[in-house]
């Protein structure tokens, strides 16, 4: 059986991914090793899933991930996507604390979506199945 245990997001500062993704996002650090220069394997696990799939909050260093970052950007395509019980309120919770959207909630059909600045250079999905009626 093949299962996914980590998705990487590309980050400029991981200090300061880790401040946003836990104390802003609500996710929980997982791991955080040393790896020395300046870099850690740092990981973020949803609250309420210790054992959970791990955001791993890579640094963006590499020459291609700019290029391919700042094309996504440009054209409002997020690079991950995460599960919310209700959009519209994640998203007012999270304008509340300064989080800013570069699509406020959106329904098309049985989803409702969502799209913020995740600050550390990534937009950022945030979905959620809409209650049939």
């Amino acid at each position: 059986m093949i299962r996914i245990s980590h998705a990487s997001v590309f980050v400029d500062d991981q200090a300061a991914a880790l401040a946003f993704y836990t104390d802003v996002l609500g996710f929980r650090a997982k791991t955080d090793v040393d790896l020395g220069g300046g870099t850690r394997w740092l990981t973020v696990v949803g609250p309420g899933e210790p054992d959970g799939v791990e955001l791993v909050l890579e640094p963006a260093d590499h020459p291609a991930v700019a290029p391919f970052r700042d094309a996504l950007v440009a054209d409002g395509i997020p690079f991950t996507m995460f599960s919310v019980d209700d959009v519209v309120a994640e998203h007012a919770r999270l304008v509340s604390v300064g989080v800013r959207f570069v699509q406020d909630p959106l329904t098309q059909g049985p989803v409702t979506t969502a799209v913020l600045d995740d600050t550390c250079g990534n937009l950022v999905q945030i979905a959620s199945m809409t209650a049939p009626e």
